[in-house]
């Protein structure tokens, strides 16, 4: 099954895509799969970890994108997550793991290991799951996030590249949990003020923090 899914995604690439995402930072190793194609892989092949497993190990962008899809989350271990967070190289793959990191047991392990790294993918990753806890974990108390708010005040603005953009992200995500914390994080996200984030040759934007959060709250009601 392993070469014909390699065989379904390269035929399934187009140069323009390839394009596209070069210009979100994938390199050559990378077929131009499009989302929907890869959703409908994922439908046809279901949970499949050992695929998973072979997949990731091509080191090919969208080979790696669908083992994420695919891969079994009560089969995840730490050693297993540490060694997939070391292979990342840009910030759609970073995406995809931490996806596929969030149906595990492993989430808030692995926030807090990964989100101090040096590493601009690995503290990438360990900011997108912050967020996640923020909206998904209702036992976390309050006190909880209340540091990081803190923590992202002081190095958002020294912290690599994507770091940036996923640190504001979780700033957003604690201000989405609930109005105590709406208040501070907006607070925090007033004394910070602009995020700045290089995204390239594409139209992406980085969000005001405290505008979006008012969204947020505002489709809730």
């Amino acid at each position: 099954m392993f070469t014909e899914i390699l065989e379904e995604l390269k035929a399934f690439g187009t140069e323009q895509n390839r394009k596209v995402y070069r210009r979100h930072g994938v390199g050559e190793n990378q077929y131009g799969v499009s989302v929907a194609n890869l959703k409908a892989l994922k439908k046809k092949i279901k949970i499949n970890h050992d695929l998973a497993l072979q997949l990731w190990d091509t080191g090919n962008h969208d080979a790696r994108c669908l083992s994420m899809m695919i891969a079994d989350p009560k089969k995840a271990d730490p050693k297993l997550l540490e060694r997939w967070v070391r292979d990342v190289d840009n910030y759609v793959v970073t995406d995809a793991l931490t996806g596929y990191i969030n149906r595990t047991a492993f989430v808030r392990e692995k926030a807090e290991a990964w989100m101090p790294s040096d590493d601009e993918w690995v503290s990438t990753a360990g900011w997108g799951l912050l967020g996640y806890l923020a909206l998904n974990d209702e036992n976390l108390p309050d006190a909880y996030f209340e540091p990081y708010l803190g923590i992202i005040e002081r190095d958002i603005h020294t912290r690599k590249n994507r770091v940036r953009y996923a640190m504001n992200n979780a700033l957003i995500c604690i201000g989405g949990r609930n109005l105590h914390l709406k208040q501070k994080a907006q607070e925090t996200g007033e004394r910070i003020g602009e995020v700045y984030v290089d995204h390239g040759e594409t139209n992406c934007e980085t969000p005001d923090a405290c505008s979006y959060i008012d969204r947020m709250w505002a489709r809730r009601k």
